[in-house]
């Protein structure tokens, strides 16, 4: 079955007091078009994670964005006691010296000093955080390839309902191809008519007549038609991966239905051309979302 190439994956997982976030978008695109934002503790596996992603995603423009989210008593910054001392006596000092009060909220104004705190702890990456966050952008990922399936189920039934819409209009040109040949003959015949006094040769009208159908003939237009309806149904049921390869059978389709309306010297016949070529292109726009 086809897949689509939008899709929307979501993962969380904690270690250690850490909530850990996946989220992976995609939409369509020619090739692998990857778009990253990793949190600088996870930034030396990128590779790793963009060999992932272009594995399990193959195409499509994808955003990937994995963040850590820290509790309280992890993001709390430690205290300086000693710095915090050496500020406080310098207030001190510097009261008694001018004579001036100690301020009340000493301890607002010394927090606000540099260096007091320090909450730049320097953190290394371990084998079992990685397992962690590994398996969750494995989660992520398996969430957006599920969304991908049920947008390639909706396609798949929009298409085929095309499909079998243009297979419906060609059977309906049928009755009108047929009884065209009689209705140029007489055409014809009338015209000769007018011209009184004009003998013509009617061996050579019915040699004329013949090679005027075979001009306008569309049995193999029809047929080829025929043809890329089938395969297309066939390549829809294929696998994933099949876009391109659907881009190019409606493109061949499109050509068959250009050349049967160059043909058609009928308004009913014409009408018709302008209906499928109308369903054609609601496959042309929808086919180029197909992974």
């Amino acid at each position: 079955m086809i897949q689509s190439m939008t899709g929307y994956g979501k993962a969380e997982a904690t270690f250690e007091g850490k909530k850990i976030h996946v989220e992976v978008k995609s939409l369509n695109s020619k090739s692998l078009d990857l778009s990253t934002r990793i949190s600088p503790l996870y930034r030396e596996k990128e590779i790793e994670v963009r060999q992932m992603i272009a594995h399990a995603l193959e195409r499509g423009k994808v955003d990937f964005t994995l963040w850590v989210e820290k509790d309280e008593t992890t993001a709390a910054g430690t205290i300086s006691p000693n710095v915090v001392a050496n500020y406080v006596a310098q207030i001190k000092q510097i009261s008694e010296q001018q004579s001036l009060p100690i301020p009340t909220n000493i301890w607002d104004l010394v927090l606000r000093l540099p260096e007091t705190t320090q909450t730049n702890v320097q953190e290394e990456l371990t084998e079992e955080e990685w397992a962690v966050v590994s398996t969750t952008i494995h989660t992520a990922l398996d969430h957006l390839i599920d969304f991908r399936k049920q947008e390639g189920e909706a396609l798949y039934r929009k298409f085929t309902e095309k499909v079998d819409n243009i297979e419906r209009l060609l059977h309906e040109i049928e009755p009108y191809e047929k009884g065209r040949v009689e209705k140029i003959r007489q055409r014809l015949t009338e015209r000769l008519s007018e011209l009184k006094g004009v003998d013509y040769d009617k061996n050579r009208l019915e040699q004329e007549l013949i090679y005027y159908i075979e001009k306008l003939d569309i049995s193999e237009e029809k047929q080829r038609l025929a043809n890329h309806l089938r395969y297309f149904r066939e390549t829809m049921l294929n696998g994933h991966g099949q876009g391109k390869k659907l881009g190019f059978i409606s493109q061949e389709m499109g050509r068959e239905i250009n050349t049967t309306g160059s043909k058609s010297n009928q308004a009913e016949m014409q009408n018709l051309v302008v209906k499928m070529k109308d369903e054609l292109e609601q496959i042309k726009e929808q086919v180029l979302n197909v992974m």
